[in-house]
C-alpha cells in the first residue's frame, strides 16, 4: 500500500459494534464485514473502539491467568496477523484494538495496520479496568496515507494535556477509540441505560435514542469532544461500541470531526455500523486551533504545567460511596 505525499484528502470510515467478551474470531468476523462495508463506500482506511478484538469492560474481573490466556504480542499475534490478512486482502490500513503482552506486562493497545506492516502501536497512557495493564508512556505521531495521525485512546482524551503534546508533535488526525458513555458520574444526568430500552428497540426506538443521545451518552460527548478538536485544529476520529460491552450499554454514537469541532458524519445506528467522511487538508491551517497554537507562550507556563502531580485514573463508577477503589 503507497502513503502518499500531503494528500490533500482523504476518506475516513468510523466503526461501531457490539463485541463479544473474549471472542476474538467473532469480533475478527465482524471487523471483516464493515472492512468489507467501507471498501465498498469508498474509504481510505477504517477506525474501530478500543480493545474491540477482545471486548474491554469484562477484563476488570479478569485475573493474571486469564489475562495471559487473553493478551498477544504485537506484531506476532493472531490476531495483528489477521488484521494484516484483512488489509491485504480488502486493500485497506486498519486500526484496532486489543490486549498486548510483552514479557510480562500487558497494555490496552491500538494498532494501525497496511498490508504487512504496523505503521503505529500505541499504549494507552491512563489505563483503569484490570491492575494487571500497564500504562504506555509514550505518544505516538505516524504518517497514513500522507497524513499525519496520533492515536489517544479513551479516557486519554480527557486529559487536555494529551492532546496538545499529540497535536504540537504534528498530528493533524487524532484517532480516539473509545468505550464509554452511559455509566454513574456526579455530573448531573449521567449513569446507566435501562437494559429494557435495548431490548425494546426496535418497538420503541425514540426511548433509546433519547438516553444515549441525552446526557448519559451524546450530550457528554459533545461537551469536551469538540473541544478537543477545536482547540488543537485536528480532525478526530471517535469510535465507541454499541449496545452491550460486558455488562454496560454503550451508545454508540461513532463520528468524525473537523478542526472547527464540526461533525462531519455521525452513526445514528443501534446495528453494527460504519459512516464515512471526507476530510480536507485546507481545512487545518483555517482553523481556530492551528492561529491559537501559533499563538502560545510556553514560557509563562511550562514550569507550571510540567511540575510533578501525582495522577488519579479511576472513575467514578469504579469506586464505592466512600470514594475508593473497589
Amino acid at each position: 500500500m503507497n502513503n502518499h505525499k500531503e494528500n490533500q484528502h482523504l476518506n475516513i470510515a468510523v466503526a461501531q459494534f457490539q463485541p463479544r467478551d473474549g471472542d476474538k474470531a467473532y469480533n475478527l468476523s465482524v471487523i471483516e464485514k464493515l472492512t468489507s462495508q467501507a471498501k465498498q463506500e469508498g474509504a481510505d482506511l477504517i477506525s474501530f473502539h478500543e480493545m474491540c478484538i477482545t471486548a474491554y469492560t469484562f477484563t476488570r474481573d479478569l485475573g493474571l491467568g486469564e489475562m495471559n490466556e487473553l493478551a498477544e504480542e504485537v506484531p506476532g499475534g493472531k490476531s495483528t496477523q489477521k488484521l494484516m490478512d484483512l488489509s491485504k486482502q480488502y486493500d485497506l490500513p486498519i486500526l484496532a484494538g486489543l490486549v498486548e503482552q510483552e514479557n510480562d506486562m500487558f497494555y490496552n493497545t491500538y494498532i494501525a495496520v497496511s498490508g504487512d506492516e504496523v505503521l503505529a502501536k500505541f499504549r494507552k497512557l491512563h489505563p483503569f479496568i484490570n491492575g494487571h495493564i500497564s500504562p504506555g508512556n509514550e505518544y505516538v505521531v505516524f504518517d497514513l496515507l500522507g497524513w499525519k495521525c496520533g492515536i489517544l485512546i479513551c479516557y486519554d482524551n480527557n486529559i487536555i494535556e494529551n492532546v496538545r503534546a499529540t497535536a504540537l508533535l504534528g498530528a493533524e488526525v487524532i484517532f480516539a477509540p473509545h468505550v464509554t458513555g452511559c455509566t454513574p458520574s456526579t455530573m448531573p444526568g449521567r449513569g446507566f441505560v435501562d437494559d429494557a430500552l435495548w431490548q425494546n428497540r426496535k418497538d420503541d426506538p425514540v426511548s433509546l435514542r433519547l438516553e444515549f443521545d441525552g446526557p448519559k451518552g451524546r450530550r457528554w460527548l459533545m461537551r469536551w469532544l469538540p473541544a478537543r478538536a477545536y482547540d488543537n485544529g485536528v480532525y478526530y476520529a471517535f469510535t465507541n461500541p454499541i449496545g452491550y460491552d460486558g455488562d454496560q450499554l454503550k451508545n454508540g454514537n461513532s463520528m468524525i470531526l473537523d478542526p472547527y469541532g464540526e461533525v462531519l458524519s455521525e452513526i445514528k445506528s443501534f446495528d453494527d455500523e460504519i459512516t464515512v467522511a471526507r476530510i480536507t487538508r485546507e481545512k487545518l491551517k483555517q482553523s481556530g486551533g492551528w492561529r491559537y497554537r501559533n499563538a502560545r507562550r510556553p514560557q509563562l507556563y511550562q514550569d507550571i504545567l510540567g511540575q510533578d502531580h501525582q495522577s488519579e485514573t479511576k472513575p467514578v463508577w469504579m469506586k464505592d460511596e466512600e470514594g475508593k477503589s473497589k
